[in-house]
């Protein structure tokens, strides 16, 4: 293939999913009700892994910083996509150590008191959940039926303060459900605003709980899941949730410009998480798709779309690139909860091939490796790609390189690599901090359900392909 100029390379990593895995507003015993299809929104509500989390976050920050140049056009990575769901529970207290890990700074994951106190603790009432200290009595469900080892003070060690280089190259933030709603399902009501930073942790379903309408009773009313039995744990003031003007707010933080991760001065002002982010070859329009209403899955309003239809105008001659947390076939979320009137994701693709000036559009929510056509079906031979990562918090724990060049022939041509984070394949002849991410990701790929066999890395033709696009403005 003709590589002609380089317009763009970018690195583009989404769902981190920052978690406080200690606190008392998390949910973990809904993880009992996997083969109950009517929890299935709600899930998970942990991984094994999560402890180590933040440690595979570093490692990816290294991996994309180590990025000389990039494979096909030779440029250095010259911007970072983050699409959303950079925390879990809409805490304050992740959103702190989602700032340290992507800018650098002291990340401190723990939470409450001394010790851990949380599901994978040894005397936690529950064999459920894996315990990397070994169950007081007895051995737990994945040590047993899943071969998941015996590490003692794994936990201690990796919820212990480190340092984070921070990205090196600018980065663009973009808002995910988990930043709105407890879970990225539910409401964040005063009552659970409450439960967060309280002591009262919940083991169990509540008596009498309805199933057949467990899931809306989550969205509405999520501290409901919190009148079962429960455990004391140490409270922590941190843990308090975090609004939509506090998400914007640590954007322009530790001293960064103010364009720098995106977020405008009218953003501030007016409470929105949509932007333009202009280089001189590419228009990057970010979009905010999250629904207010509550549900995991998305939604867009009128007036932003209005608003992308008019940027999508005043592009010049500039090829568009598109970001959003969730995909096209998850923005069918019928919510509502007042503002202006939701629109079909049919219209807005309609709107965005009239423009014919959109190549690409990245997002993630999905947790897996996905890349789909988008033909225009009124104009033969053009259309845009959709090209969805996998998260980090889930295996394959990647993120993806993705250049754009004139391919000569009236072509635009999308190159994309994945990326592995520098822990290595095995974690047993690692030192820290490598060897955290390696554990990290290693115990990602053998949980159930969401690991080696879920699916989630894709097809070849989901992951280091290059994807050709006919490219000249509408007209």
């Amino acid at each position: 293939m003709h590589v002609g100029e380089a317009l763009a390379c970018i690195a583009h990593l989404t769902d981190l999913h920052v978690t406080d895995v200690q606190s008392p507003a998390r949910f973990e015993f809904i993880n009992r009700e996997y083969a109950d299809p009517r929890f299935r929104e709600m899930l998970p509500m942990h991984r094994p892994q999560e402890a180590l989390n933040a440690h595979a976050i570093a490692a990816m920050v290294r991996a994309v910083n180590a990025i000389g140049s990039a494979p096909i056009i030779g440029k250095p990575i010259e911007l970072a996509i983050m699409s959303g769901d950079a925390v879990d529970n809409a805490q304050w207290n992740e959103l702190v150590t989602f700032a340290a890990l992507l800018d650098g700074g002291q990340v401190r994951a723990d939470s409450g008191g001394e010790r851990y106190e949380g599901v994978q603790s040894p005397g936690w009432p529950d064999d459920f959940f894996w315990k990397p200290d070994g169950a007081i009595k007895g051995e737990d469900l994945m040590s047993s039926a899943y071969g998941f080892p015996h590490l003692p003070g794994l936990l201690e060690r990796a919820l212990g303060a480190f340092q984070s280089a921070g990205l090196r190259m600018p980065w663009l933030g973009c808002h995910g459900n988990h930043e709105e709603v407890a879970h990225g399902v539910g409401i964040v009501t005063p009552a659970l605003a409450a439960a967060m930073v309280g002591f009262h942790k919940p083991i169990g379903l509540p008596d009498g709980l309805d199933r057949d309408t467990v899931i809306e009773t989550f969205v509405r009313r999520p501290e409901a899941f919190m009148a079962g039995p429960d455990l004391p744990v140490t409270p922590d003031g941190d843990r308090r949730p975090f609004t939509r003007k506090d998400f914007l707010e640590a954007h322009f933080g530790n001293g960064a410009r103010p364009d720098v991760h995106g977020f405008t001065a009218a953003n501030r002002d007016e409470g929105t998480a949509y932007y333009v982010h202009d280089t001189p070859a590419v228009r990057f329009v970010v979009l905010d798709t999250v629904c207010i209403a509550g549900g995991a899955d998305g939604c867009i309003d009128e007036d932003q779309v209005g608003w992308l239809e008019r940027r999508l105008q005043d592009a010049g001659d500039r090829p568009v690139v598109i970001t959003s947390h969730h995909t096209l076939d998850t923005l069918g979320n019928k919510r509502r909860a007042g503002g202006s009137r939701s629109i079909d994701p049919s219209h807005l693709l309609d709107v965005v091939h009239a423009a014919g000036n959109v190549v690409l559009w990245l997002n993630g929510h999905i947790h897996g490796n996905a890349i789909r056509p988008r033909p225009d079906h009124h104009r033969a031979g053009r259309g845009f790609w959709e090209v969805t990562t996998s998260s980090l918090v889930d295996w394959p724990c990647q993120a993806r390189l993705v250049e754009l060049f004139d391919a000569g022939d009236g072509l635009l041509a999308i190159a994309c690599t994945m990326v592995d984070h520098d822990g290595p394949a095995d974690p047993s002849g690692a030192v820290e901090p490598e060897q955290m991410a390696a554990l990290h990701r290693e115990l990602a790929g053998n949980s159930p359900i969401a690991g080696f066999d879920s699916g989630r890395a894709g097809t070849p033709l989901d992951r280091n392909v290059i994807l050709p696009v006919r490219w000249r403005p509408s007209g």
